[in-house]
């Protein structure tokens, strides 16, 4: 693209969305929308607001991503994650518009002995991976260009996440149970927004844009269990943000049930990405380093506000 990209960015809010605005508001001229502005289980206002903006590049930061109430609302999981990725990749497809769109490592079962490859076959084991697979292929369908990205295990400071859960139950209790049989890549929606970033202003450049479109895996660098992460998180953690650390005790999965199923291995191999772009992902414990340390600077810039 020559000229300076028109992009909507949907879901701004989101963990994700919030880190990738100031981002794209550098390289491109941006039109952000949240939940209140677009609702995404009304196909008809999705077509509109698109239409509306004329966007060059759709980015869809938004999902449900509630994994266990998903079991229980499958029709709205479908709708976010399916239906409505489905018409932004049809409104695309008219428009000549590149979509970019977020996925998950849940699309796999987790059987698989090393890291999973984009080659490798979807086989989700619950609603939510059920309905992140569906929108994925949807979008394929449409034959629009597109770029998914599937990444894991997202935390950031603000929202819902495992990194603000533990800090919370941290200072909370003196012993916690953790998983230890579930591997992945804990990724931060910083880094999830910077990689995207990167990517994208090599297809503005029109460097081999078109043939390099598709199908992604975008996680941080090494892997752990969510007991490991748990355990690098007290261990970075600063006496600001916690003033103790609890005992953890390694728990299997099968002492801690939950309504959906989850994949064992969540490992994703990223080699297809660097390959392509060049691109490669910080690993997961700078991921953390960074993102602690806005927190603790926050806090302690609230706790000066406060004395003052």
């Amino acid at each position: 693209m020559n000229h300076r990209p028109n992009t909507l960015l949907i879901g701004k809010n989101g963990q994700v969305g919030h880190d990738i605005l100031p981002k794209l508001e550098k390289v491109s001229k941006v039109t952000a929308v949240d939940r209140a502005m677009l609702d995404l289980t009304r196909p008809d206002d999705i077509r509109q607001v698109v239409r509306s903006v004329r966007p060059d590049v759709i980015v869809n930061a938004a999902a449900y991503t509630a994994v266990d109430k998903a079991e229980s609302e499958r029709a709205l999981a479908e709708a976010i994650n399916a239906r409505a990725p489905e018409v932004l990749a049809q409104e695309a497809s008219q428009a000549g518009s590149l979509l970019v769109h977020y996925s998950t490592d849940y699309v796999f079962d987790g059987t698989k002995l090393g890291p999973y490859t984009e080659e490798d076959p979807v086989c989700p084991i619950n609603t939510y991976g059920k309905t992140k697979a569906n929108g994925e292929e949807a979008i394929r369908r449409t034959g629009c260009r597109h770029l998914i990205f599937r990444t894991s295990w997202v935390f950031s400071g603000r929202g819902t996440n495992f990194l603000l859960t533990m800090l919370k139950l941290g200072r909370a209790r003196d012993q916690l149970r953790i998983v230890h049989d579930q591997i992945g890549a804990p990724t931060s929606s910083e880094a999830l927004a910077r990689a995207t970033v990167e990517v994208l202003q090599q297809v503005f450049n029109a460097r081999g844009a078109d043939e390099n479109l598709g199908t992604y895996h975008l996680t941080a660098g090494g892997e752990t269990s969510w007991f490991g992460f748990a355990g690098e998180i007290f261990q970075q953690a600063s006496p600001k943000l916690l003033h103790k650390v609890p005992q953890l005790h390694a728990i299997p999965t099968s002492e801690y049930p939950t309504p959906a199923r989850r994949p064992l291995n969540s490992s994703l191999s990223c080699e297809k990405l660097r390959s392509k772009f060049g691109v490669v992902m910080p690993h997961w414990r700078d991921c953390l380093a960074g993102v602690l340390a806005v927190l603790s600077a926050t806090e302690e810039s609230s706790r000066c506000q406060s004395i003052n």
